[in-house]
């Protein structure tokens, strides 16, 4: 198992990022596809049309996400956590991805940086 840990700058605020990474209306608007999310704790969320799938963990608003992802069988926890950093200019975004299966430890990271937050920065060009 392997942990990936990266920042991303987004030139939006906080607050407007937050809001595409918890509501489902505007998930789909960067995603392109149906998305299911909830800002309750314990509720679960599916992202890419069920590509993605996991349980909401706990929220800070405008601050912080963590979630589980669920894929394969495996002893530990995928935990996925996401917060947003103010800048002058936006948001710095520092995602942490612990217990990614090794063989798969690629394809998550560049899924991170181009699907996932590669579609979000470039949903918030100018």
């Amino acid at each position: 198992m392997k942990d990936y840990k990266k920042y991303y700058s987004i030139a939006a605020p906080p607050s407007d990022v937050w809001i595409a990474l918890t509501n489902p209306v505007t998930i789909q608007l960067w995603t392109g596809e149906p998305a299911i999310m909830s800002t309750e704790p314990g509720s679960e969320f599916s992202l890419w049309d069920g590509s993605i799938c996991g349980k909401n963990l706990s929220f800070e608003e405008n601050k912080k996400i963590v979630q589980e992802w669920y894929f394969g069988e495996r002893e530990e926890a995928s935990i996925v956590t996401i917060i947003l950093h103010p800048r002058g200019d936006g948001v710095s975004v520092e995602l942490i991805h612990t217990n990614i299966p090794d063989d798969e430890y690629l394809d998550f990271a560049d899924g991170w940086d181009h699907s996932y937050f590669g579609a979000l920065k470039e949903f918030y060009r100018e």
